[in-house]
């Protein structure tokens, strides 16, 4: 019996020893969130809630997440692509991307992926490369949906611009086209020009004052980003513009600074995106993929939030939410 014993333990041990080594979680996560610029105030969002879902997520699983900001001050595609090769240099498990240039960053993207890390895109997308997700609005329906608005507040006829950033942000152009398609459906609506810049707020409002004084006619503007609502040196000349000529605007995005514009009926409706999100998702997904081991869709979409002075409150409280300070007035009841 003793020796039989003898034999068993010994063939376990054997076993033991030829298996394979049991699968080892990470201890530590970097990732690496390159935004499309520091100047554009709705990335600070999507930071903070990177950063505050990893330090949720490091606290439940016990393992360190760690977000490396390495957004360039301002827009530019080869600052972004250098700091996809500095994620790779600096041992990133995974980069979280907005990418101001789709096509020019693809290449950048499969050489990361191709020595081992992990690309998600948000925002604006990368769609022919190797990333492995993308979460954010579809951005053929956003337009639609500034454009459908834009055209109810005109009562469908007037001459309108469109107001669109950056000529190469995939996404941006993407809003541009379906706004041009949808307001082809009214005949009465004449689309005067696409209006491109830089993404910032000065230069937003420059082009957009230039415009107007330009096309004295000019009734209404489709904004796909919501750069000119930032608060800038030209803020008070915008607020004038607006009254006094009677501009009817729709615009996306819906953060602090830009919702007095909604209180005074300057912009009758904000399209939000739910910016912090794309922080907070975006980091929950790397870790579903590379700390959980779950398969994650290759596309998930943004769901947007539209804001009109009757629902100003509640979207306030939402902003409130996320860490953002806004006045007492807004998140008191009516």
């Amino acid at each position: 019996m003793r020796k039989r014993l003898a034999i068993l333990t010994a063939v376990a041990a054997a076993l033991t020893l030829g298996a394979a080594p049991a699968a080892t979680q990470p201890r530590a996560i970097k990732i690496a969130l390159i935004a499309k610029s520091e100047a554009n105030f709705v990335f600070l969002s999507a930071r903070r809630g990177a950063e505050e879902k990893a330090a949720a997520l490091s606290r439940q699983h016990g393992v360190r997440i760690e977000v490396s900001w390495l957004t360039p001050s301002k827009e530019d595609v080869a600052q972004q692509a250098e700091r996809i090769r500095q994620a790779v240099r600096e041992r990133s498990q995974a980069i979280l991307l907005s990418a101001s240039d789709g096509p020019a960053l693809t290449a950048d993207v499969n050489a990361a992926v191709e020595q081992g890390v992990e690309v998600m895109t948000f925002d604006s997308d990368v769609p022919s490369s190797k990333r492995f997700a993308f979460y954010g609005a579809d951005d053929s329906d956003l337009g639609e949906k500034v454009a459908g608005d834009l055209a109810t507040l005109l009562g469908a006829k007037g001459q309108v611009a469109i107001l669109a950033g950056n000529p190469n942000a995939g996404n941006l152009k993407a809003r541009s086209d379906a706004v041009r398609r949808a307001l082809g459906r009214y005949p009465g609506v004449e689309l005067l020009a696409v209006v491109n810049h830089a993404e910032t707020p000065l230069e937003a409002v420059t082009e957009m004052l230039k415009f107007d004084a330009a096309h004295p006619q000019l009734a209404g503007w489709a904004m796909v980003g919501g750069w000119p609502l930032f608060r800038s040196s030209q803020s008070p000349a915008l607020m004038t513009e607006i009254q006094k000529r009677g501009l009817k605007i729709v615009a996306v995005d819906a953060l602090p600074e830009q919702l007095i514009y909604v209180e005074r009926g300057l912009v009758p409706v904000l399209w939000a995106q739910p910016v912090y999100d794309w922080g907070a998702i975006g980091v929950s997904t790397i870790v579903d993929k590379l700390l959980l081991k779950k398969t994650v869709p290759r596309n998930i979409r943004m769901e947007l939030i539209r804001v009109t002075r009757d629902d100003l409150r509640a979207y306030a409280k939402r902003l409130s939410s996320w860490g953002f300070s806004l006045p007492q007035e807004y998140l008191a009841p009516k």
